[in-house]
């Protein structure tokens, strides 16, 4: 019997080194052109809808290329494991399907250390299913973490694995694209929440209002944690400097292109706080500081060792199209070309993120899937 089951974490290992197979997805085509399998390194993949193979069996096999490692995926698992048991009838060999189904993928947190050779250490916690970071510090066996997804399991392990306990969550914004772990990881693990008000008044959790040039460290030392009030994305946008070297953006400000200040149905309002975060803040911030943004648009973006981050000089440059553009006006007319619809599911992510909404695990899920729509600039995102 050649058909086994792999996880999501191998899945990312190949992506990563040197892909030497041929990725079937047999989801319908809807399901996969909104959210794929996408990875730093070239690889094939293709799309045979599993009713495909139900219906016209000889003609979807004759669409799967022979004498190459076959790894499939479908939505849960089952769809992937009846089409592994159809291809090896057929003589495949070295076949194998993603334990979980889509979902292990999207919710997959990959963390890499960002300042190797410090006393603390900071890691950047890539979710490549939603083209997402999130971060973590640690120091002296406790561990902050920043914009935390909702697969808390992750960094509970982590935690553990690295010897420290989760004492606090911070966030830089209410997120509308996925769905925060900060309430969870409170329950379960008594951690404190941190959250800019302005966006979290009325939430139905208990947090601590964080204000601009608040500073926190751990108990005992460790790295300077400064808040910076960077609004547009949202009102209550606030960005973190940690150690005066690494800028935690969250969506306020990207490797390409700059958040969206749309989301919240105010462009116009939202367009000029974000105007004068870009000109008062950012432009002014010293170029060698390291920007670590809430999410990418591709794997471009990373450095040699996959990580999402940049000198701000850098980022500033690169995005000269929009870090140059000097007037509101002109700047609200870059918005507005460059507007488009918000996923339908973003509003209702907004309110399960205040505790205003509770769904249950699959429809969790569900909305959690796929890649987010926080740049400004559809043509960044493109590229």
């Amino acid at each position: 019997m050649s058909i086994r089951a792999y996880s999501a974490e191998e899945l990312f290992a190949w992506l990563t080194g040197n892909p030497d197979f041929l990725l079937l997805d047999v989801r319908n085509e809807v399901e996969f052109d909104r959210f794929k399998v996408e990875g730093p390194r070239p690889f094939e993949m293709i799309n045979v809808p599993y009713m495909e193979f139900i219906e016209h069996e000889d003609e979807s096999v004759a669409k799967v290329p022979r004498g190459k490692k076959i790894r499939i995926v479908c939505a849960k698992e089952g769809s992937a494991k009846y089409v592994a048991e159809i291809l090896e009838k057929h003589g495949f060999e070295d076949i194998r399907y993603l334990s979980g189904g889509i979902k292990t993928w999207g919710n997959l947190l990959a963390p890499v250390r960002v300042n190797p050779g410090e006393a603390y250490a900071l890691y950047q916690f890539r979710r490549p299913g939603k083209a997402s970071c999130s971060y973590g510090v640690l120091y002296n066996a406790r561990m902050m973490v920043f914009d935390p997804a909702k697969n808390i399991d992750a960094y509970r392990e982590f935690a553990e694995q690295h010897g420290s306990r989760i004492t606090h969550t911070f966030e830089t914004h209410r997120q509308a694209d996925y769905i925060s772990g900060s309430p969870a990881l409170q329950k379960t693990v008594g951690a404190r929440i941190m959250a800019p008000e302005p966006d979290f008044s009325g939430a139905k959790f208990p947090y601590t209002p964080v204000k601009d040039g608040d500073t926190f460290s751990f108990e005992d030392g460790g790295p300077e944690i400064k808040a910076i009030h960077t609004p547009g994305h949202t009102p209550g946008s606030t960005s973190y400097l940690i150690d005066n070297k690494y800028f935690i953006a969250g969506d306020t400000a990207f490797i390409l292109s700059i958040g969206r200040p749309d989301l919240g149905g105010m462009a116009e309002e939202w367009s000029r706080m974000l105007f004068k975060t870009m000109t008062q803040i950012i432009i002014p911030m010293d170029d060698t500081i390291l920007l670590l943004p809430g999410h990418y648009m591709d794997w471009k973006e990373a450095n040699a060792d996959l990580i999402f981050t940049a000198p701000l000089g850098r980022v500033k440059k690169r995005n000269a199209n929009i870090y140059g553009i000097q007037d509101e006006a002109a700047f609200y007319a870059f918005i507005k070309e460059n507007m488009r619809p918000q996923p339908p599911e973003y509003a209702k992510i907004r309110d399960i993120n205040a505790g205003l909404m509770e769904v249950d695990e699959e429809e969790q899920d569900i909305m959690d899937l796929g890649k987010n729509e926080c740049a400004a600039s559809a043509v960044q995102a493109a590229r």
